[in-house]
């Protein structure tokens, strides 16, 4: 039986026990502020790898906290990614196997226990589905993807728009909750949830400016040719050349398409641009002509002379560029935030979370988006910092999951967790007790297919050491990787004869986790139906 005692009664309780006890008062619960940005690659935080850009500020939460490194999802993809983090349960149980399938709001999420247990709760930027959070107070967020200029926002009074640049509006309403509506009696819980580095990726005046002039590094594997995998990896739709849309991604002019006789990519591709560019004011159309206009210009020049390598090495800078200009404004709002929290003099008693919906292919095989459970996918970023339980510069290599955010922040605040969430609590963790953890592999499962991208069905376990993949649906293949040789998953080695007791073992460990996360072949067959039916 779940048990919530009200702050305000547990406060009463304690001072009443404080007075006979002359026992000094114990500190309150903490505040808990959630920072997720979408798509945001653990490779583009500078706190893991300086190597694409500088994050100071995001790097703040890891300097004096603690630093995931095999942080990962159970499901890399966008809307049950964050199920998942606010039921604390895998996908078969919550129901959002993918972006088409509706969430089944009857679940229990975890703001609803902070407001029960005396919490302010609030909720700013993207929360990609449902237009009615649960268990919170006040709420300003994005219709489904949002946009990146003069956003509209659902709100609990109604739908408002408003002007400017989105990742700087979901800051200043951040802030301005902060300052003007948060109760100081009682802990609060914020999500602060960016929109950015989602697709198709508009970076802020400022940084468009200047990351237009940039020049990137080229991951190793841009030119992968997948030989040492199977048919997933070769039939996928994520390849920067041939599957970027040209005007929405590329942000080539749609006039400048049709002179060059360059096909659409996709029935989106054209309109993309078309829906971006035409939600802005005359002065933001004005300066983004003015920079994209001539970056248009040297690639009509350039374009007749340029063959598939070229275009390739092309197509990948102009990404860089834009993706990693997003990143630009959501360090910066999280350095205000962070600022904000110190001159309030909230900081000592503030946990704050930093992370994403999961992982994202920035040239790594060729590739932009996610959903394999491949590294660049799978891993997503994870900082935490909690002063005065959690060591400054402190790094953990352990398997966890946004499984284990609902719980973790539970524990956190002393307030029991429901008896059917599937995650750990990583407090110990967070505390320097790794001793305690006895997690040593994490289950993973990809729903969406067929469908955009065409990244097939698979299912899989991961160690620290080794990752067993089973695809399935329309092929039945089985990928085996050795992370600590091949840490690139460039071969897969299922079918090595030095590595068959291993696939064994371990397909005996995955089929054991399937079962204690109540997964089946069964539950496949019932999806896949489903999915054929809509």
């Amino acid at each position: 039986m779940r048990i919530i005692v009200p702050l305000s009664v547990a406060v009463l309780l304690f001072s009443f026990q404080a007075c006979k006890t002359g026992k000094a008062e114990e500190p309150s619960p903490p505040n808990i502020i959630f920072i997720m940005s979408d798509d945001h690659a653990y490779q583009a935080i500078s706190a893991y790898s300086d190597h694409l850009i500088e994050t100071p500020q995001i790097d703040r939460i890891a300097s004096e906290g603690m630093l995931f490194t095999n942080a990962c999802v159970t499901n890399s993809i966008c809307a049950p990614s964050r199920a998942t983090i606010l039921t604390g349960k895998h996908c078969h149980l919550h129901g959002k196997i993918d972006n088409r399938f509706p969430f089944d709001t009857t679940q229990m999420t975890f703001p609803q226990l902070f407001r029960e247990a005396g919490y302010q709760t609030a909720m700013f930027g993207k929360l990609h589905f449902g237009n009615n959070p649960k268990g919170i107070d006040e709420f300003k967020i994005l219709p489904g993807q949002g946009a990146y200029h003069n956003p509209d926002f659902i709100t609990n009074e109604g739908n408002i728009r408003i002007e400017g640049y989105t990742t700087d509006i979901i800051t200043d309403l951040t802030l301005d909750w902060m300052k003007n509506r948060r109760d100081p009696e009682k802990p609060f819980l914020l999500f602060y949830l960016h929109k950015a580095p989602h697709r198709e990726w508009l970076p802020a005046e400022r940084h468009f400016r200047e990351y237009i002039h940039k020049t990137f590094p080229e991951p190793p594997t841009l030119f992968d040719d997948y030989r040492g995998r199977g048919a997933a990896a070769r039939e996928a739709e994520m390849n920067i050349l041939e599957h970027q849309n040209w005007a929405g991604d590329s942000k080539l002019d749609p006039g400048v398409m049709d002179e060059l006789g360059i096909e659409p990519a996709s029935d989106w591709d054209k309109q993309a641009a078309v829906n971006n560019l035409g939600r802005m004011t005359e002065p933001q159309r004005a300066a983004w002509d003015e920079v994209y206009g001539s970056m248009n210009e040297e690639f009509r020049e350039r374009y007749p002379s340029m063959d598939e390598g070229d275009l390739m090495r092309w197509r990948y800078q102009r990404y860089m560029q834009d993706y990693l200009g997003c990143i630009a404004a959501v360090d910066e709002g999280v350095g205000a935030l962070l600022d904000y929290l110190d001159e309030a003099g909230l900081t000592e008693n503030t946990l704050v979370v930093y992370t994403s919906d999961q992982g994202f292919y920035l040239g790594e095989h060729g590739w932009f988006d996610k959903r394999f459970i491949y590294d660049e996918s799978f891993k997503t970023p994870l900082l935490v910092r909690w002063p005065g339980v959690t060591e400054p510069g402190s790094v953990s290599d352990e398997m966890v999951q946004n499984l284990d955010f609902a719980q973790t922040l539970l524990d956190a605040a002393g307030i029991e967790a429901p008896g059917d969430m599937q995650g750990k609590s990583l407090v110990p963790l967070l505390r320097g007790d790794a001793d305690t953890w006895d997690r040593d592999a994490v289950y993973y499962h990809y729903y969406e297919y067929p469908a955009v991208h065409m990244v097939k069905r698979h299912y899989g376990i991961v160690t620290r050491e080794y990752k067993l993949a089973h695809f399935y649906y329309d092929i039945d293949e089985w990928e085996l990787y050795d992370r600590m040789k091949d840490p690139m998953e460039l071969k897969n080695v299922y079918n090595d004869p030095a590595y068959s007791i291993l696939v064994d073992s371990l397909k005996t460990e995955l089929a054991a986790l399937r079962e204690k996360y109540g997964d089946s072949e069964e539950l496949d067959r019932h999806f896949i139906e489903l999915y054929q039916d809509k």
